[in-house]
């Protein structure tokens, strides 16, 4: 489902007319108001009771959200692609609230030694259902490409409904957890902030925040360059995307493993330091085999990066506070995302083209300023779970690709 959203939600905006700055609101507001809408996370669990009842019916209204998605490619009002803004902000702060709410109680089912190796595992099952998403939606826009593209996003948006529906059937029978909270896990978000110089957790959602933001000048991007300006076809746009999803399946496991033993931190410094050559590398060509090659190289980048950083605030961060602080991450770097995104929209026609693109001196800029900020800002956060084993980047990459595995136990 959330594939769906991921890869297929720009191919839609263009369909319907978007321009790169309306694609850009459409990325970047419900980011926005996704994020503030963190807020209400502790409340809400506190009038229901239940992480469990909110979490089933959360996901029950972001089910439903797809049908008027799925209507909408074959709507011709005008004003289109502000309706589909309009509903992708409640796709988004339902989706945000979900992923705030989940993670604090699956987290509570976890001791901190499980949570690499698990969250490796569960991010290959979802990378899966990835590719059956990506896979199913691509080769239905394929076919009726010439019949009715229309038709074809109908399809896949009902699809989508269908598996959301099921998530939320399947989420009703999780376990639900007692949350304790007291008095001292009521701080304000200004009171969060304010610990920036102590806190190890505050400086670390800083740095993720620098990461993103830098990164989502140019993210939503990349869809609007393969479909506008190279026109590829919807085959080739899902091949391309598969391979990075692919790639992170395959990394999630052995990135989890790694996390183990040699902590987050780490691993989160070791591929911020390598994740700004990503958007560099669509300068040098744009056949489809050198596209899939660095996607395969990006994916198992962000699949480390990602997951770690997951494991990184479970670790910092005690039960009782997990669902305020998770809040405040997300609040951060929604707007992040949101600033990056909306940036970006208004930069991709205003920059002056490189080799004939406007958005390829994008990726360059975005590439650049996250280099700026893993330098920056990667110093200030250190590892949480107290002595690992000691390593450097040069033998982590060894490790990683197979030529010189890690042993399991930590250095005393």
């Amino acid at each position: 489902m959330q594939a769906i959203v991921d890869y297929y939600i720009t191919p839609l905006g263009l369909l319907i007319g978007a321009t790169p700055f309306q694609i850009g609101c459409m990325v970047s507001l419900p980011q926005l108001l996704g994020a503030v809408s963190q807020t209400l996370a502790t409340k809400m669990i506190q009038w229901l009771g239940s992480r469990l009842q909110f979490l089933v019916r959360a996901t029950l209204i972001q089910a439903l959200l797809f049908a008027p998605i799925a209507v909408l490619s074959l709507s011709l009002f005008p004003g289109r692609i502000y309706f589909l803004i309009f509903l992708m902000i409640f796709f988004q702060v339902f989706g945000n609230l979900i992923n705030t709410v989940w993670s604090s109680l699956v987290s509570d089912y976890l001791k901190p030694e499980q949570r690499g190796r698990y969250f490796g595992w569960r991010s290959r099952i979802a990378g899966c259902a990835t590719l059956t998403g990506i896979i199913t939606a691509g080769i239905v826009l394929y076919l009726y490409r010439h019949f009715s593209p229309s038709l074809g996003f109908l399809i896949v948006f009902l699809f989508a409904l269908a598996a959301r529906l099921l998530s939320s059937r399947l989420m009703s029978k999780m376990d639900d957890l007692p949350i304790t909270q007291t008095a001292e896990h009521h701080f304000t978000f200004l009171m969060f902030l304010a610990r920036f110089r102590k806190s190890n957790f505050v400086k670390f959602t800083i740095y993720v925040a620098g990461i993103i933001f830098c990164s989502y000048l140019a993210s939503p991007y990349f869809s609007v360059f393969m479909l506008r300006d190279l026109r590829i076809n919807y085959l080739s746009y899902m091949i391309v995307h598969l391979t990075l999803v692919i790639s992170a399946i395959i990394a999630y496991p052995i990135w989890g493993k790694h996390a183990d033993v040699i902590g987050n931190a780490k691993i989160l410094k070791v591929t911020g330091s390598l994740i700004p050559l990503c958007p560099l590398l669509w300068v040098f060509s744009h056949d489809l085999w050198y596209l899939i090659l660095i996607q395969i190289f990006g994916g198992f980048l962000w699949g480390g990066f990602n997951l770690c950083t997951v494991n990184f605030i479970y670790d910092s961060v005690s039960p009782g506070n997990r669902v305020r602080c998770l809040s405040y991450f997300n609040l951060i770097n929604g707007t992040a995302i949101f600033c990056g995104a909306a940036i970006g929209g208004i930069l991709a026609e205003r920059l002056p083209p490189f080799m004939g693109y406007r958005l390829l001196t994008l990726f360059m800029l975005s590439g650049f300023l996250r280099y700026l900020a893993n330098i920056f800002l990667s110093t200030g956060f250190n590892e949480i779970r107290g002595t690992k084993k000691k390593i450097s980047s040069i033998e982590l990459f060894f490790s990683v690709i197979g030529i010189k595995p890690l042993t399991e136990h930590p250095q005393e």
